[in-house]
């Protein structure tokens, strides 16, 4: 069977509200999470993708109640991520409506996270952020922590490859060179990550124009994340899809 590929929007959320920048830094507000949820389902969103960017322990009850508000409205997958250090962290959010969950610094910090994970909910909800940049790094690729600001001192293709091996359902890769600045998805990453992982891989990090969404599927990538290009109105996801149609990928369109 041939799987569709899917476009993501991504709701990264400081304070309650959606935000972007660029590399992660100088956020503007982009609007309530909720209402743009509800527009993305509407608007033929395969999936959803909310990043608490300001996961501190104080914000996880607002974190909360914004992803079971969110939940209420959307019926497509829901993956949160932001702040999850537990198997109890998974379940909360997994009962407030999220379907799928994603991990990055706690992940990196006690590995074994993503055993007990995948072990008590299956690894059909677990989805690994990785936020990667170039580096001196026996792949040239680096993984980043707080926002591709500090490095965490780990190979990119190390860590996917021993994290898949530990039960990881999705790799989220998030080009941190990339983010933010509408350049086109990495695509040199994408290929060699592709060549050594067998999991579904979200290209994140880097959309600039319609083109640029064929070019991450043809490198490798089998669902595609974006934000700043659809919050602020450069295209639709439905612009997407009828380019992604029209160069013969499956998509699934709206009914």
């Amino acid at each position: 069977m041939t799987l569709v590929k899917r476009i993501i929007p991504c709701l990264d959320v400081a304070g309650g509200r959606v935000v972007k920048g660029v590399n992660f830094t100088d956020l503007i507000d982009a609007g309530d999470p909720v209402e743009l949820a509800r527009k993305y389902d509407q608007a033929g969103a395969d999936e959803l993708t909310f990043l608490d960017i300001s996961a501190s322990v104080e914000d996880r009850a607002t974190t909360l109640e914004v992803v079971s508000r969110t939940a209420e409205e959307v019926f497509i997958p829901l993956t949160v991520g932001g702040g999850i250090r537990s198997v109890e962290d998974v379940n909360e959010l997994l009962r407030a409506g999220a379907d799928k969950i994603s991990v990055n610094t706690a992940a990196l910090i006690r590995p074994q996270l993503i055993n007990e994970i995948s072990e008590r909910f299956g690894n059909q909800v677990l989805v690994l952020s990785v936020d990667a940049r170039r580096a001196d790094t026996e792949s040239g690729f680096e993984v980043t922590t707080h926002g591709g600001r500090e490095s965490a001192g780990v190979d990119a293709l190390s860590w996917i490859t021993d994290a898949v091996t530990r039960g990881v359902g999705e790799i989220l890769l998030n080009s941190m060179d990339a983010d933010g600045t509408r350049s086109g998805f990495d695509l040199e990453m994408l290929r060699k990550v592709r060549e050594i992982c067998d999991v579904p891989i979200i290209a994140s990090g880097g959309a600039g124009k319609i083109s640029d969404f064929s070019d991450a599927l043809k490198a490798g990538a089998d669902a595609l994340l974006a934000a700043s290009v659809f919050h602020f109105g450069e295209f639709s996801v439905a612009d997407v899809k009828e380019d992604l149609r029209s160069a013969g990928f499956p998509i699934r369109t709206l009914n």
